[in-house]
């Protein structure tokens, strides 16, 4: 994964968990628009969220900020 990418999955984690706690969940639609600007992008996450780690439709935004922290 691009290294943008992962910077604004961390940020968008933490704005999350600031928001509203370390128990808040997203998707990996979190991470953008509600247009599809960018398709490529939206794949590239998208891969790394289902196919790759198998991850449920939402997940704990600190969890995803640990695996894209850790390069998992």
């Amino acid at each position: 994964m691009r290294v943008s990418l992962r910077d604004k999955i961390v940020k968008v984690c933490e704005q999350k968990v600031n928001q509203k706690g370390e128990n808040v969940g997203l998707s990996f639609y979190a991470f953008f628009e509600n247009k599809n600007s960018d398709p490529e992008r939206l794949m590239e996450v998208a891969t790394w969220w289902i196919q790759t780690h198998k991850l449920d439709h939402f997940e704990k935004a600190v969890k995803i900020k640990q695996m894209v922290t850790l390069g998992e």
